[in-house]
């Protein structure tokens, strides 16, 4: 069973719902934001665990957002799990470049979305 806060970063309402739903089983609790401007507020008024988020969003898309985070003192070593539409190569090689943790391509098999999250959150601990 996991802990900690999730800070879930999704235009997507459907899905930021399930992912609510299935990590709250899990034992984690959440915070929804649906776009980057309210991400960057969250992060501001309380510090997530950790991150799960779209890299297309409005207001700040998800690569602004990642430089946010990893440009800011209290966050650069917040895990951040990209969750995103965009397969090409590129775009996974970008995030991965600009400070994700990890990436993930939609359709994901929810399973495994909690089970990478809770190895990236093992490892901020230990």
């Amino acid at each position: 069973m996991g802990s900690g806060l999730v800070l879930i970063c999704d235009e997507d309402r459907l899905l930021t719902e399930l992912l609510e739903h299935r990590l709250g089983q899990r034992g984690y609790r959440t915070m929804v934001a649906h776009d980057g401007g309210e991400a960057l507020a969250s992060l501001a008024r309380r510090p997530p665990d950790a991150v799960i988020m779209e890299s297309m969003l409005a207001v700040h898309d998800g690569h602004e957002l990642l430089r946010e985070i990893r440009g800011s003192d209290r966050l650069k070593d917040l895990p951040v799990i990209v969750l995103s539409a965009r397969k090409q190569d590129r775009d996974i090689v970008r995030a991965l470049e600009m400070g994700a943790s990890d990436y993930l391509t939609k359709p994901f098999i929810l399973d495994e979305l909690v089970a990478r999250l809770a190895r990236l959150m093992r490892r901020r601990v230990a």
